[in-house]
């Protein structure tokens, strides 16, 4: 099978190699052998792991993402952002729990954000209603 995973910025790994694929979708850890029925799936924050022809090992951490295999033989996942690394240990302690902060602190600054628009906005209603004066409108 070939396994191909990108994110925005560069293709992270290219295997033409390689016999079987783990990942982690909402449901939970999957496997992917060769001749696989086409499959399409949101990945969470996790590591995917892959089994070279030879025996080697490969490993990447990734920031959500989606999965496709069509073929049965072509493996692509497209997510936010990857990490190759040799150590799976060091990936899951490490890379993942930084995608977790990260993940966390989008969440809070979204929630900023919308409690910030909802304000603007019925500070906007109340002035056009003639609630408040432009000058008592307080953030």
């Amino acid at each position: 099978m070939r396994l191909l995973i990108t994110d925005p910025a560069q293709i992270v790994a290219d295997h033409p190699d390689v016999d079987a694929v783990r990942a982690e979708d909402a449901t939970g850890s999957f496997g992917i052998l060769k001749g696989h029925s086409d499959f399409l799936t949101a990945l969470e924050i996790s590591i995917v792991s892959w089994r070279h022809s030879d025996g080697r090992q490969g490993f990447c951490a990734i920031r959500q993402g989606i999965l496709t295999v069509s073929g049965g033989r072509d493996v692509q996942v497209a997510t936010r952002e990857a990490h190759i690394g040799d150590d799976l240990d060091t990936l899951e302690r490490d890379v993942l729990a930084r995608y977790r902060e990260r993940i966390d602190a989008d969440r809070t600054s979204r929630t900023t954000a919308a409690r910030l628009r909802t304000q603007a906005i019925r500070q906007m209603v109340a002035a056009l209603r003639g609630g408040a004066a432009t000058s008592d409108i307080r953030p």
